[in-house]
Protein backbone atom coordinates (compact mmCIF):
# COMPACT_ATOMS: atom_id res chain seq x y z
CA UNK A 1 0.00 0.00 0.00
CA UNK A 2 1.46 3.19 -0.51
CA UNK A 3 1.56 6.15 1.59
CA UNK A 4 -1.95 7.86 -0.41
CA UNK A 5 -3.82 4.69 0.03
CA UNK A 6 -3.51 5.53 4.10
CA UNK A 7 -3.72 9.45 3.42
CA UNK A 8 -7.07 8.55 1.48
CA UNK A 9 -8.50 6.81 4.59
CA UNK A 10 -7.82 9.74 7.08
CA UNK A 11 -9.36 12.11 3.92
CA UNK A 12 -12.93 10.68 4.60
CA UNK A 13 -12.99 10.73 8.59
CA UNK A 14 -14.89 14.12 8.58
CA UNK A 15 -18.37 12.89 7.71
CA UNK A 16 -17.73 10.10 10.14
CA UNK A 17 -16.42 12.52 12.84
CA UNK A 18 -19.50 14.94 12.42
CA UNK A 19 -21.82 13.23 14.65
CA UNK A 20 -19.39 11.30 16.66
CA UNK A 21 -19.76 13.59 19.60
CA UNK A 22 -23.29 13.12 19.68
CA UNK A 23 -22.76 9.20 20.05
CA UNK A 24 -20.59 9.99 23.01
CA UNK A 25 -22.43 12.44 24.66
CA UNK A 26 -25.16 10.33 24.46
CA UNK A 27 -23.53 7.36 26.07
CA UNK A 28 -22.28 9.26 28.50
CA UNK A 29 -25.82 10.73 29.26
CA UNK A 30 -27.18 7.07 29.74
CA UNK A 31 -24.57 5.12 31.58
CA UNK A 32 -24.67 1.87 32.77
CA UNK A 33 -23.12 -1.03 35.22
CA UNK A 34 -21.46 -3.62 34.06
CA UNK A 35 -23.29 -6.51 32.66
CA UNK A 36 -26.14 -3.96 32.25
CA UNK A 37 -24.77 -2.18 28.86
CA UNK A 38 -28.13 -2.95 27.16
CA UNK A 39 -28.94 0.59 26.00
CA UNK A 40 -24.97 1.00 25.06
CA UNK A 41 -24.86 -2.06 23.00
CA UNK A 42 -28.05 -1.49 20.87
CA UNK A 43 -26.26 1.76 19.61
CA UNK A 44 -22.90 -0.10 18.68
CA UNK A 45 -24.59 -2.93 17.15
CA UNK A 46 -26.65 -0.09 15.12
CA UNK A 47 -23.69 1.78 14.17
CA UNK A 48 -21.86 -1.74 13.24
CA UNK A 49 -24.72 -2.72 10.62
CA UNK A 50 -24.80 0.53 9.04
CA UNK A 51 -21.27 0.12 8.14
CA UNK A 52 -21.63 -2.90 6.43
CA UNK A 53 -20.84 -5.42 9.67
CA UNK A 54 -21.65 -9.24 10.58
CA UNK A 55 -23.16 -8.41 13.73
CA UNK A 56 -23.95 -10.74 16.82
CA UNK A 57 -25.25 -9.47 20.13
CA UNK A 58 -25.62 -11.04 23.67
CA UNK A 59 -21.91 -12.03 23.22
CA UNK A 60 -21.49 -12.65 27.09
CA UNK A 61 -24.46 -11.18 27.65
CA UNK A 62 -24.22 -7.97 26.90
CA UNK A 63 -21.32 -8.17 24.31
CA UNK A 64 -21.35 -7.00 20.38
CA UNK A 65 -18.94 -8.50 17.91
CA UNK A 66 -18.74 -7.43 14.40
CA UNK A 67 -17.21 -8.70 11.34
CA UNK A 68 -16.60 -7.15 7.93
CA UNK A 69 -14.50 -9.48 5.27
CA UNK A 70 -12.47 -6.85 2.93
CA UNK A 71 -10.92 -9.82 1.36
CA UNK A 72 -7.97 -12.33 1.79
CA UNK A 73 -5.71 -10.52 4.41
CA UNK A 74 -4.79 -10.57 7.86
CA UNK A 75 -7.72 -10.34 10.80
CA UNK A 76 -6.84 -7.73 13.28
CA UNK A 77 -9.42 -7.43 16.73
CA UNK A 78 -10.24 -3.77 17.65
CA UNK A 79 -11.76 -3.71 21.37
CA UNK A 80 -13.42 -1.25 23.18
CA UNK A 81 -14.93 -1.50 27.02
CA UNK A 82 -18.33 0.29 27.88
CA UNK A 83 -19.36 -0.18 31.36
CA UNK A 84 -20.08 2.52 33.44
CA UNK A 85 -19.27 2.64 37.26
CA UNK A 86 -21.44 3.54 40.60
CA UNK A 87 -19.93 6.92 41.03
CA UNK A 88 -22.25 10.15 41.30
CA UNK A 89 -21.09 12.35 38.39
CA UNK A 90 -19.78 16.13 39.49
CA UNK A 91 -18.50 17.03 36.52
CA UNK A 92 -20.98 19.80 35.95
CA UNK A 93 -21.44 19.13 32.05
CA UNK A 94 -24.34 19.91 30.35
CA UNK A 95 -24.45 16.18 28.79
CA UNK A 96 -23.81 14.91 32.73
CA UNK A 97 -25.35 11.39 33.89
CA UNK A 98 -28.76 11.15 33.75
CA UNK A 99 -28.86 7.97 36.10
CA UNK A 100 -28.37 8.98 39.71
CA UNK A 101 -24.95 7.49 41.53
CA UNK A 102 -24.03 6.20 37.66
CA UNK A 103 -21.28 7.93 35.82
CA UNK A 104 -18.99 6.98 32.80
CA UNK A 105 -16.12 8.32 35.69
CA UNK A 106 -13.49 5.86 33.88
CA UNK A 107 -14.06 6.92 29.88
CA UNK A 108 -15.52 3.94 28.31
CA UNK A 109 -18.01 6.20 26.75
CA UNK A 110 -15.35 7.78 25.14
CA UNK A 111 -13.82 4.29 23.70
CA UNK A 112 -17.16 2.75 22.50
CA UNK A 113 -17.18 6.46 20.44
CA UNK A 114 -14.30 6.05 19.29
CA UNK A 115 -14.34 2.30 18.03
CA UNK A 116 -17.58 3.20 15.83
CA UNK A 117 -15.89 5.52 14.63
CA UNK A 118 -12.54 3.52 13.40
CA UNK A 119 -15.20 1.13 11.88
CA UNK A 120 -16.90 3.59 10.63
CA UNK A 121 -13.91 5.04 8.86
CA UNK A 122 -12.41 1.70 7.64
CA UNK A 123 -16.13 0.33 6.46
CA UNK A 124 -15.71 3.69 4.00
CA UNK A 125 -12.26 3.06 3.06
CA UNK A 126 -12.47 -0.73 1.51
CA UNK A 127 -10.32 -0.16 -1.75
CA UNK A 128 -7.85 1.03 0.86
CA UNK A 129 -7.65 -2.00 2.84
CA UNK A 130 -7.69 -5.84 2.93
CA UNK A 131 -8.27 -8.38 5.25
CA UNK A 132 -10.84 -9.45 8.18
CA UNK A 133 -11.91 -6.65 10.74
CA UNK A 134 -13.34 -7.49 14.15
CA UNK A 135 -14.99 -4.92 16.34
CA UNK A 136 -15.40 -6.42 20.07
CA UNK A 137 -17.47 -3.82 22.28
CA UNK A 138 -16.99 -5.41 25.61
CA UNK A 139 -18.88 -5.28 28.63
CA UNK A 140 -18.15 -5.45 32.62
CA UNK A 141 -14.58 -4.38 32.24
CA UNK A 142 -15.08 -2.50 35.87
CA UNK A 143 -15.64 -6.16 37.30
CA UNK A 144 -13.23 -8.52 35.58
CA UNK A 145 -15.89 -10.31 34.23
CA UNK A 146 -16.65 -8.95 30.50
CA UNK A 147 -13.66 -10.25 28.77
CA UNK A 148 -14.16 -13.94 30.39
CA UNK A 149 -17.46 -13.80 30.00
CA UNK A 150 -17.39 -13.44 26.14
CA UNK A 151 -14.68 -16.14 26.05
CA UNK A 152 -16.94 -18.62 28.24
CA UNK A 153 -19.67 -17.71 25.23
CA UNK A 154 -17.79 -19.21 22.26
CA UNK A 155 -16.15 -16.08 21.07
CA UNK A 156 -12.55 -17.79 19.89
CA UNK A 157 -14.75 -20.62 18.14
CA UNK A 158 -17.44 -18.70 16.74
CA UNK A 159 -15.39 -15.70 15.45
CA UNK A 160 -12.32 -15.55 12.98
CA UNK A 161 -9.10 -15.54 15.15
CA UNK A 162 -7.31 -12.28 14.69
CA UNK A 163 -3.52 -12.34 13.58
CA UNK A 164 -3.25 -9.29 16.55
CA UNK A 165 -5.63 -7.45 19.13
CA UNK A 166 -5.65 -3.67 19.30
CA UNK A 167 -7.12 -1.66 22.19
CA UNK A 168 -6.75 1.59 23.94
CA UNK A 169 -7.65 3.74 26.91
CA UNK A 170 -8.34 7.14 27.39
CA UNK A 171 -6.10 8.95 30.26
CA UNK A 172 -5.28 12.05 32.31
CA UNK A 173 -2.50 13.14 30.26
CA UNK A 174 -2.35 16.48 27.65
CA UNK A 175 -5.34 15.07 25.04
CA UNK A 176 -4.13 14.44 21.88
CA UNK A 177 -0.81 12.61 23.51
CA UNK A 178 -0.58 8.90 22.34
CA UNK A 179 1.19 6.64 25.40
CA UNK A 180 2.75 3.38 24.21
CA UNK A 181 5.49 0.67 25.51
CA UNK A 182 6.32 -2.59 24.79
CA UNK A 183 6.08 -5.69 27.18
CA UNK A 184 3.82 -4.83 30.65
CA UNK A 185 1.75 -2.19 30.11
CA UNK A 186 -1.10 -2.43 33.06
CA UNK A 187 -0.91 -4.15 36.37
CA UNK A 188 -2.14 -7.42 37.54
CA UNK A 189 -4.77 -6.68 40.32
CA UNK A 190 -6.05 -9.22 42.87
CA UNK A 191 -9.04 -7.82 45.34
CA UNK A 192 -10.17 -9.61 48.03
CA UNK A 193 -12.75 -9.36 51.11
CA UNK A 194 -11.44 -10.10 54.58
CA UNK A 195 -14.05 -11.27 56.90
CA UNK A 196 -12.33 -11.38 61.32
CA UNK A 197 -14.52 -12.69 63.29
CA UNK A 198 -14.48 -11.32 67.57
CA UNK A 199 -16.58 -11.94 70.23
CA UNK A 200 -19.21 -8.89 70.25
CA UNK A 201 -19.69 -7.14 74.19
CA UNK A 202 -21.32 -4.03 75.87
CA UNK A 203 -18.50 -0.85 75.68
CA UNK A 204 -18.38 -1.00 79.63
CA UNK A 205 -17.37 -5.00 79.72
CA UNK A 206 -14.25 -4.65 77.19
CA UNK A 207 -12.90 -7.81 78.81
CA UNK A 208 -15.96 -10.24 78.16
CA UNK A 209 -15.34 -9.59 74.08
CA UNK A 210 -12.58 -10.33 71.16
CA UNK A 211 -12.75 -7.03 69.29
CA UNK A 212 -12.37 -7.28 65.71
CA UNK A 213 -12.16 -3.47 65.37
CA UNK A 214 -8.86 -3.61 67.06
CA UNK A 215 -8.19 -6.89 65.44
CA UNK A 216 -9.11 -5.29 62.26
CA UNK A 217 -6.84 -1.75 62.80
CA UNK A 218 -3.98 -3.81 63.57
CA UNK A 219 -4.39 -6.09 60.67
CA UNK A 220 -4.62 -2.68 58.47
CA UNK A 221 -1.66 -1.46 59.74
CA UNK A 222 0.43 -4.43 59.51
CA UNK A 223 -0.11 -4.81 55.75
CA UNK A 224 0.88 -1.62 54.87
CA UNK A 225 4.15 -2.81 55.98
CA UNK A 226 4.52 -5.46 53.29
CA UNK A 227 5.19 -2.83 50.27
CA UNK A 228 7.92 -0.50 52.61
CA UNK A 229 9.61 -3.91 54.10
CA UNK A 230 9.33 -6.82 52.28
CA UNK A 231 9.11 -5.80 48.30
CA UNK A 232 12.43 -4.86 47.14
CA UNK A 233 13.18 -1.16 46.48
CA UNK A 234 13.59 -2.20 42.74
CA UNK A 235 10.28 -3.99 42.15
CA UNK A 236 6.62 -2.28 42.74
CA UNK A 237 3.50 -3.48 44.22
CA UNK A 238 0.30 -1.25 45.73
CA UNK A 239 -1.89 -2.28 48.73
CA UNK A 240 -4.64 -0.06 49.16
CA UNK A 241 -7.42 -1.06 51.88
CA UNK A 242 -10.51 0.11 50.32
CA UNK A 243 -13.18 -0.41 53.19
CA UNK A 244 -12.92 -1.72 56.60
CA UNK A 245 -16.58 -2.32 57.97
CA UNK A 246 -17.40 -2.95 61.90
CA UNK A 247 -20.37 -2.06 64.25
CA UNK A 248 -23.02 0.09 64.49
CA UNK A 249 -23.18 1.53 67.72
CA UNK A 250 -20.42 3.30 69.80
CA UNK A 251 -21.04 1.24 72.72
CA UNK A 252 -20.93 -1.96 71.13
CA UNK A 253 -18.29 -4.16 70.62
CA UNK A 254 -19.17 -6.38 67.31
CA UNK A 255 -18.79 -9.82 66.56
CA UNK A 256 -17.45 -8.86 63.25
CA UNK A 257 -15.29 -6.62 61.38
CA UNK A 258 -14.46 -7.14 57.37
CA UNK A 259 -11.75 -5.73 55.30
CA UNK A 260 -12.16 -4.93 52.05
CA UNK A 261 -8.42 -4.99 49.90
CA UNK A 262 -6.91 -4.46 46.25
CA UNK A 263 -3.37 -5.63 45.76
CA UNK A 264 -1.62 -4.38 42.19
CA UNK A 265 2.11 -6.01 40.62
CA UNK A 266 3.84 -5.79 38.01
CA UNK A 267 5.83 -9.46 38.49
CA UNK A 268 4.14 -12.56 39.19
CA UNK A 269 6.92 -13.29 41.63
CA UNK A 270 6.43 -10.23 43.44
CA UNK A 271 2.28 -11.00 43.56
CA UNK A 272 2.98 -14.13 44.98
CA UNK A 273 4.88 -12.95 47.70
CA UNK A 274 2.34 -10.12 48.62
CA UNK A 275 -0.67 -12.20 48.05
CA UNK A 276 1.28 -14.93 50.39
CA UNK A 277 1.83 -11.89 53.00
CA UNK A 278 -1.44 -10.75 53.17
CA UNK A 279 -2.52 -14.52 54.29
CA UNK A 280 -0.08 -14.40 56.97
CA UNK A 281 -0.83 -11.48 58.15
CA UNK A 282 -4.17 -11.87 58.45
CA UNK A 283 -4.24 -14.99 60.16
CA UNK A 284 -1.31 -14.10 62.41
CA UNK A 285 -3.45 -10.96 63.82
CA UNK A 286 -6.28 -12.97 64.08
CA UNK A 287 -4.25 -15.29 66.54
CA UNK A 288 -2.76 -12.81 68.58
CA UNK A 289 -6.15 -11.11 69.07
CA UNK A 290 -7.48 -14.59 70.16
CA UNK A 291 -10.20 -14.64 67.58
CA UNK A 292 -12.84 -17.24 68.22
CA UNK A 293 -12.18 -18.78 64.57
CA UNK A 294 -9.62 -18.48 61.54
CA UNK A 295 -10.52 -15.41 59.85
CA UNK A 296 -12.05 -16.15 55.78
CA UNK A 297 -9.80 -14.86 52.82
CA UNK A 298 -12.65 -14.54 49.74
CA UNK A 299 -10.99 -13.11 46.79
CA UNK A 300 -13.56 -11.23 44.71
CA UNK A 301 -11.62 -10.42 41.26
CA UNK A 302 -8.41 -10.50 39.68
CA UNK A 303 -7.30 -8.67 36.48
CA UNK A 304 -3.75 -10.17 34.87
CA UNK A 305 -0.80 -8.60 33.41
CA UNK A 306 -1.41 -6.83 29.89
CA UNK A 307 2.15 -6.97 28.01
CA UNK A 308 2.42 -6.05 24.94
CA UNK A 309 4.18 -7.99 22.26
CA UNK A 310 7.48 -6.10 21.01
CA UNK A 311 7.15 -6.79 17.43
CA UNK A 312 3.21 -5.93 17.32
CA UNK A 313 4.51 -2.74 19.68
CA UNK A 314 6.45 -1.36 17.19
CA UNK A 315 4.80 -2.25 14.38
CA UNK A 316 1.86 0.43 16.17
CA UNK A 317 4.33 2.65 17.15
CA UNK A 318 5.80 3.00 13.99
CA UNK A 319 2.01 4.13 12.35
CA UNK A 320 1.83 6.47 15.11
CA UNK A 321 4.90 7.75 14.46
CA UNK A 322 4.19 8.13 11.01
CA UNK A 323 0.76 9.54 10.78
CA UNK A 324 1.13 11.74 14.31
CA UNK A 325 4.56 13.03 14.35
CA UNK A 326 6.95 12.32 17.07
CA UNK A 327 6.04 15.18 19.43
CA UNK A 328 2.56 13.45 20.18
CA UNK A 329 3.67 9.99 20.64
CA UNK A 330 5.79 8.60 23.87
CA UNK A 331 7.26 6.10 25.61
CA UNK A 332 5.55 5.57 28.92
CA UNK A 333 6.50 4.08 32.28
CA UNK A 334 3.73 0.60 33.58
CA UNK A 335 0.79 1.68 34.77
CA UNK A 336 -0.49 0.73 38.27
CA UNK A 337 -3.97 0.59 36.96
CA UNK A 338 -5.59 -2.92 35.51
CA UNK A 339 -7.35 -4.21 32.35
CA UNK A 340 -9.08 -7.23 31.45
CA UNK A 341 -8.10 -6.62 27.97
CA UNK A 342 -5.69 -9.34 27.84
CA UNK A 343 -7.41 -11.95 28.28
CA UNK A 344 -7.67 -12.11 24.58
CA UNK A 345 -4.50 -12.25 23.22
CA UNK A 346 -3.19 -14.49 25.75
CA UNK A 347 -6.77 -16.53 25.45
CA UNK A 348 -5.97 -16.65 21.97
CA UNK A 349 -2.56 -16.96 21.49
CA UNK A 350 -1.93 -13.75 19.06
CA UNK A 351 0.54 -10.91 20.28
CA UNK A 352 -2.09 -8.08 21.85
CA UNK A 353 -0.87 -4.30 21.85
CA UNK A 354 -2.55 -1.23 24.45
CA UNK A 355 -2.13 1.91 24.29
CA UNK A 356 -3.34 5.27 26.11
CA UNK A 357 -4.72 8.23 24.69
CA UNK A 358 -4.67 11.68 27.00
CA UNK A 359 -8.07 13.25 27.33
CA UNK A 360 -7.12 16.35 29.92
CA UNK A 361 -7.12 19.71 28.60
CA UNK A 362 -3.73 20.85 27.34
CA UNK A 363 -3.92 23.96 29.06
CA UNK A 364 -5.27 23.20 32.53
CA UNK A 365 -2.46 20.18 32.04
CA UNK A 366 0.48 22.50 31.53
CA UNK A 367 -0.62 25.28 34.54
CA UNK A 368 -0.90 22.35 36.72
CA UNK A 369 1.98 21.02 35.97
CA UNK A 370 3.97 24.17 36.35
CA UNK A 371 2.28 24.85 39.33
CA UNK A 372 3.12 21.48 41.07
CA UNK A 373 -0.58 20.28 40.89
CA UNK A 374 -0.59 17.26 38.57
CA UNK A 375 -1.92 15.27 41.69
CA UNK A 376 -5.45 17.54 41.89
CA UNK A 377 -6.37 16.85 38.35
CA UNK A 378 -9.30 14.70 38.33
CA UNK A 379 -8.07 10.77 37.20
CA UNK A 380 -10.53 8.04 35.96
CA UNK A 381 -12.87 6.82 38.28
CA UNK A 382 -12.97 10.14 39.64
CA UNK A 383 -16.63 11.95 40.01
CA UNK A 384 -15.16 15.11 37.90
CA UNK A 385 -13.53 13.04 35.19
CA UNK A 386 -14.15 14.31 32.13
CA UNK A 387 -12.22 14.06 29.17
CA UNK A 388 -12.66 17.38 26.16
CA UNK A 389 -14.21 15.72 23.84
CA UNK A 390 -11.94 17.38 21.19
CA UNK A 391 -9.12 16.35 20.10
CA UNK A 392 -9.62 13.27 22.15
CA UNK A 393 -12.47 11.86 20.31
CA UNK A 394 -10.41 12.39 16.65
CA UNK A 395 -7.19 11.35 18.31
CA UNK A 396 -8.99 7.86 19.48
CA UNK A 397 -10.27 7.61 16.19
CA UNK A 398 -7.00 7.83 14.04
CA UNK A 399 -5.43 5.79 16.57
CA UNK A 400 -7.40 2.67 16.25
CA UNK A 401 -7.46 3.21 12.49
CA UNK A 402 -3.49 3.47 11.82
CA UNK A 403 -3.09 0.71 14.02
CA UNK A 404 -5.79 -1.58 12.15
CA UNK A 405 -3.83 -0.42 8.95
CA UNK A 406 -0.55 -1.12 9.93
CA UNK A 407 -1.79 -4.68 9.49
CA UNK A 408 -4.83 -4.53 7.11
CA UNK A 409 -2.63 -2.41 4.60
CA UNK A 410 0.15 -4.24 4.25
CA UNK A 411 -1.48 -7.11 2.47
Amino acid sequence: MTDGTIASIFAGIGPVLDDLEGLYKDVHRHPELSMQEERTAALAAERLQRAGFEVTTGVGKTGVVGVLRNGDGPTVMLRADMDALPVQEQTGLDYASGTDGVMHACGHDMHVAWLAGATGVLAGSRDAWNGTLLALFQPAEETAAGAQAMIDDGLFSRFPKPDVVLGQHVMPAPAGNIGTRAGVITSAADSFEIRLFGRGAHGSMPEASVDPVVMAAATVMRLQTIVSREVAPAQSAVVTIGALQAGTKENVIPDEAVIKLNVRTFDEDVRTHVLDAITRIVEAEAAASRAPKRPEITPLDHYQLVCNDVDATTRVRRAFDEHFGGERVFDIPPISASEDFGSFGSEWGVPSVFWTVGGTDRDAYQRAKDEGRLAELPTNHNPRFAPVVQPTLETGVETLVAAAHAWLGAA
